[in-house]
C-alpha cells in the first residue's frame, strides 16, 4: 500500500481534537459576557469528541512510519476537516445559519485570508468573534506545526507534515531537529501576540479588543472586532503598534529569531529581508506624497494611512485605515499588484513571497547574461550563495501555475455575475489570502453578495494559496495515487 491510512485517519483525529481544546478556550469570554455559552460548549464537545473517536478506532496496531505523500494528504484533509468542524460554533449559535456562507468564514480564517460574509460584526457573541480570531491564529503558524512538536511525543516522526505545510523555499534552519524547530516558532509566536496585545491595551483598547487584535495581527489574518476594522480607533499609537507587528508577522520567524538573538548582522545580510523592509518603507513614502498632495492631509497622516496599506496588503494581513481604492485609480493598481508580492518565506504571510520574487528578477536579468556568454556558467545567487537551479525552476514553476491558476479562477467567478474589477480583486486576494479585494468586496465592502458557487470557489481558492498551490494540487495527479 502506498498510504498509510490508519496513520492518516491517527492523526486527523488528533488534529479535530485539538481543534476542539481551542474552541473550549472561547468558554471564558462566553461566561464573562454571558452569550452563546451552551453553544461554544457543545461545538467544542461535538469536535473533540469526533476527533477522539477516530482517534482511539485508529489506535490499535497502527504502522507509524510516515511517509511525505502521506503528509500531503494529511495537511489537505487536516484544513478541510478543521473548516468543516470550525463551522459548529457559528452555525449553533445562529450567528451564521447558512452553511456555505459558514464554511466559507471558518475557512477565511484557517487560510488566514480574513474575507468575511458579515456586515455587522460587533454584533455577534463575545466567544464566537473570538473563536473567530482564533481560526486565524491557529492558521497563521499552522495547528500542523503545532502538531509536529507533539507528534514525536507519540512515536510519530513529523518531517514530512512541516514539509508539506511549508512546501516553498526552506529558510535557514535554527536547529537540526524539526520538533524544535516547531517549538520555537511557537514560543516566538506566542510571546509576540501577548506583547502587541500589552501594547495594544497601553493604547487604550480593552484586553477583549487587544487580544482578538494581537491574534489576527500576527496571524496576518485581518480580522477585526469592529466593523470598521482599524479605523474604528483614530489612534495613531495604536496603529503604528499594528503597522510594526504586522510587519514582524511578515518577516521570516527564522530572522526574527536570530534579532531576538541579537544577530542584527544576520537579518540585514539577508536579502529577502532587505527587498522587504526597502519595499514596504520606500513604496509608502511614494504614495504618502501622492496622498499628500492630493488630500491635503497633514504629511503624518498621509505617510501613516500609506504605510498602513501598503504593510497591510504585502503582508497579507488585510487590516484597514483607509479607502485605498478612492484615493486614485493608478495607486488602485498598485494596490492590486501588490496583492502577487507577499510576505517573506517561513513567515506567517500569504502570497507569492519576496524570496520568489527576488530569485525571479535575478535569473531574469542574469538570463540576458547567459545569452551573451552561452559556455559561462551563470548560478542565481541569493545571500551571496549560489541557488540550485532545482530550486529556481520551482519559482519559476510556481509563479507560472499561481498566474494560471488566477486566470482560471477569474474567468470562473465572472460567470457569477460580477463586475470584472470585483472578479480580479476577489480571487486575487482569495489566492493571495489577503482578504479586501476591489470593486464590491473592497476595503469597506465584504463578500456576501457573491453567489454560492462564488464563495465554494473562492474558499478552494484560499485553500490552495495557504498552502502554496502544490500540496493541494498533488492530490490531483495521477501519479500521486499509483501503486507503482
Amino acid at each position: 500500500m502506498k498510504f498509510n491510512f490508519r496513520l492518516i485517519a491517527n492523526i486527523l483525529g488528533l488534529l479535530i481534537m485539538l481543534n476542539g481544546a481551542f474552541m473550549w478556550l472561547c468558554l471564558p469570554f462566553s461566561i464573562y459576557y454571558r452569550e452563546s455559552f451552551w453553544h461554544m460548549g457543545l461545538a467544542g464537545f461535538i469536535t473533540a469528541a469526533s476527533g477522539g473517536v477516530i482517534w482511539l478506532v485508529t489506535q490499535k496496531d497502527k504502522n507509524k512510519e510516515l511517509k511525505k505523500r502521506d503528509g500531503y494528504l494529511i495537511v489537505t484533509l487536516g484544513w478541510l476537516s478543521m473548516s468543516f468542524f470550525g463551522t459548529l460554533p457559528f452555525l449553533l449559535s445562529g450567528a451564521i445559519p447558512n452553511f456555505t456562507d459558514a464554511f466559507f468564514e471558518t475557512i477565511s480564517g484557517f487560510t488566514t485570508t480574513g474575507a468575511s460574509i458579515l456586515s455587522d460584526i460587533e454584533s455577534l457573541p463575545k466567544g464566537i468573534l473570538f473563536w473567530r480570531s482564533l481560526t486565524q491564529w491557529i492558521g497563521g503558524m499552522g495547528i500542523i506545526v503545532l502538531a509536529v512538536a507533539i507528534l514525536p511525543l507519540l512515536g510519530i516522526g513529523g518531517m514530512q507534515l512541516f514539509v508539506a505545510e511549508a512546501p516553498g523555499i526552506s529558510p535557514d534552519k535554527m536547529k537540526p531537529r524539526i520538533k524544535e524547530v516547531a517549538k520555537r516558532l511557537w514560543l516566538i509566536y506566542l510571546g509576540l501576540t501577548f506583547a502587541e496585545c500589552i501594547l495594544l491595551m497601553f493604547g487604550g483598547m480593552t484586553f477583549f479588543d487587544a487580544i482578538n487584535h494581537s491574534l489576527t495581527t500576527m496571524a496576518t489574518g485581518g480580522f477585526s472586532t469592529k466593523n470598521t476594522s482599524i479605523a474604528h480607533y483614530n489612534s495613531a499609537y495604536i496603529q503604528y503598534v499594528i503597522i510594526i507587528f504586522m510587519f514582524l508577522a511578515g518577516t521570516s520567524f527564522t530572522m526574527t529569531y536570530f534579532g531576538l538573538k541579537g544577530k542584527f548582522n544576520k537579518v540585514w545580510q539577508n536579502e529577502e529581508f532587505r527587498n522587504y523592509l526597502i519595499l514596504s518603507v520606500g513604496l509608502s513614502i511614494c504614495i504618502a506624497f501622492f496622498v499628500f498632495s492630493a488630500q491635503w492631509e497633514g504629511f503624518e497622516k498621509s505617510f501613516r494611512d500609506s504605510l498602513f496599506q501598503v504593510v497591510s496588503i504585502i503582508t497579507t494581513t488585510g487590516y484597514v485605515t483607509a479607502d485605498y481604492t478612492a484615493w486614485a485609480p493608478f495607486l488602485t493598481v498598485i494596490f492590486f499588484l501588490l496583492m502577487f508580492t507577499g510576505g517573506s518565506a517561513g513567515s506567517t504571510a500569504g502570497g507569492i513571497k519576496i524570496v520568489r520574487h527576488t530569485l525571479l528578477f535575478k535569473n531574469s536579468f542574469l538570463e540576458m547574461k547567459r545569452q551573451l556568454h552561452p559556455s559561462a556558467v551563470i548560478p542565481v545567487r541569493l545571500n551571496g550563495k549560489a541557488v540550485s537551479g532545482e530550486i529556481t525552476y520551482n519559482v519559476l514553476a510556481f509563479v507560472m501555475i499561481y498566474v494560471l491558476v488566477y486566470g482560471v479562477g477569474v474567468f470562473l467567478i465572472s460567470f457569477t455575475g460580477v463586475d470584472f474589477d470585483t472578479a480580479l480583486g476577489a480571487v486575487a486576494t482569495s489566492l493571495g489570502n489577503i482578504g479586501p479585494g476591489l470593486g464590491s468586496v473592497g476595503p469597506v465592502d465584504n463578500f456576501s453578495a457573491i453567489t454560492p458557487f462564488g464563495k465554494w470557489l473562492l474558499a478552494i481558492l484560499m485553500l490552495l494559496g495557504r498552502l502554496e498551490l502544490f500540496t493541494v494540487l498533488m492530490l490531483l495527479n495521477r501519479n500521486y495515487w499509483s501503486r507503482y
